[in-house]
């Protein structure tokens, strides 16, 4: 399984976590019971490998570290969203943008353009060319204007 298909089932991950009232320890577990996981495989190609110790690694710590900073990455979309809150954006566009602000803010060792054309990407195969656009632009501003560091 490469990072990026690891990447998108983490966009899957914060989905889930952002719509049911479960924590996300509880929604990992169960999607990755090994026979539950090997159901979706014919829902979703992403599905058809069960991840290796280190991207599993990897997609709890992107869900369980999305879900505890959750009001700090929903603060940084609304910040940069011009004139949309959280909730008039779509859940799975909201999902991906944290995942990859997750990633820039968190995960040093994952540079952030690759965090930002990962999550445009993944966007395109759920989203459509405006959103995609919009995820860009929302993305694109929040690395420039965070992470600048003055003089």
């Amino acid at each position: 399984m490469k990072r990026s298909t690891a990447r998108e089932i983490a966009v899957h991950m914060s989905f889930q976590t952002a719509v049911n009232d479960m924590p996300a320890e509880a929604i990992l577990a169960e999607f990755f019971d090994r026979e539950h996981y090997e159901t979706l495989a014919s829902e979703d190609e992403v599905y058809s490998e069960y991840p290796n110790a280190k991207q599993l690694e990897y997609i709890k710590r992107l869900t369980s570290g999305i879900a505890e900073h959750a009001a700090e990455l929903d603060m940084y979309i609304e910040k940069y969203a011009k004139d949309w809150s959280v909730s008039r954006i779509s859940r799975v566009a909201s999902a991906i943008m944290r995942v990859a602000m997750y990633e820039i803010l968190y995960m040093q060792d994952i540079p952030n353009s690759v965090a930002v054309n990962e999550a445009v990407e993944i966007a395109k195969k759920y989203e459509d060319a405006d959103t995609v656009s919009f995820i860009n632009g929302v993305l694109g501003t929040f690395v420039r204007k965070e992470l600048t560091i003055d003089g």
